[in-house]
């Protein structure tokens, strides 16, 4: 007898899906291709299975995702270092792929808070260009650094040449952001939202649309985890306890550390925040690093809220 609402769990690979069943049921193995996925849903459906899950996906699991919401199967995504942490907990060694298929499935059944819910198409490809833009940025970084080094007027020319290129590139897809975001009613207004933050300004409101899809459906201690901006206490026996931030989403947090430098230098309430939390000792880092949560926190209220940011007329 079928036991109620099974869970299932798939191992996303180039070439092959692995699906397992919570309570346990014979695992399955089949190609990451359009056959394939249709043979799965097909086993889930048997199986009376509704609710899925997967590691935190890429590109070869997106062909997979879109046929189960279309075919009206809840997915769920899990952060892989939990779901390895999990493997140590249980005192699990061995790892293939169906083993971790079957690790994911009891993964899901056991830890279901631990669970995001999947993006929509549109914040797929949003994430996409944004991590294509911050791949070209990264590149023109590196040829500005080897054309301080190009002594030969030849190679100088060569790195001048790619750096140009690699920069319309680039522009070109910042160009289509803004335009998927403008063309959506709802990202348009949050842009719009977020704009009106000290310290955020057009790549930064990029940044959190594109990167931070959880943004105004989060609280502030969950959106300060999300985006590496939480301290995390470490304390033991008589030693005094020291905090931390740790983990996130590095690109999130780099952008709004560069908001907390801009905001910290123009904006009086956030200088004045920054300038008391200096006289008492804190060090620079560590401010900014407030500053950047304090931003964070600031954003994900006024997104909940549809709301704009008013400055505090005593401070202007």
């Amino acid at each position: 007898m079928l036991a109620p609402n099974p869970v299932a769990g798939v191992d996303v690979g180039k070439s092959f899906l692995d699906l397992d069943f919570d309570p346990a049921a014979k695992a399955l193995r089949v190609r990451n291709d359009a056959p394939g996925i249709a043979a799965l849903i097909e086993a889930m459906r048997r199986r009376g299975a509704s609710r899925v899950a997967l590691e935190a996906i890429g590109p070869y699991a997106w062909p997979l995702t879109a046929a189960l919401v279309a075919n009206g199967f809840e997915v769920g995504l899990a952060d892989p270092r939990q779901v390895r942490a999990f493997r140590t907990a249980e005192g699990r060694i061995a790892k293939t792929d169906r083993l971790d298929a079957g690790l994911i499935t009891r993964f899901a059944d056991r830890m279901r808070d631990a669970f995001r819910p999947l993006p929509d198409a549109d914040q797929i490809a949003l994430k996409a260009l944004s991590t294509r833009r911050r791949q070209l940025t990264e590149m023109i970084a590196m040829e500005k650094t080897r054309l301080k080094q190009a002594l030969d007027p030849l190679v100088s020319e060569s790195h001048k040449a790619t750096i140009l290129a690699l920069a319309e590139a680039c522009r070109r897809i910042e160009d289509e952001i803004e335009s998927r975001i403008a063309k959506d009613e709802q990202r348009a207004k949050n842009r719009r939202i977020l704009l009106t933050i000290p310290g955020i300004g057009a790549r930064v409101a990029q940044v959190l649309l594109t990167e931070l899809p959880e943004l105004g459906r989060s609280d502030r201690k969950a959106i300060a985890s999300l985006a590496g901006l939480a301290p995390h206490v470490s304390q033991s026996g008589q030693a005094p306890p020291r905090a931390a931030i740790a983990g996130g989403r590095p690109c999130v947090r780099t952008a709004l550390y560069m908001s907390a430098l801009v905001a910290a230098r123009h904006d009086p309430n956030l200088r004045a925040h920054y300038q008391t939390m200096r006289a008492a000792g804190k060090p620079a880092k560590v401010a900014l690093v407030a500053i950047a949560r304090r931003i964070l926190v600031t954003a994900n209220a006024l997104i909940r809220q549809q709301a704009q940011y008013k400055p505090d007329p005593n401070l202007a």
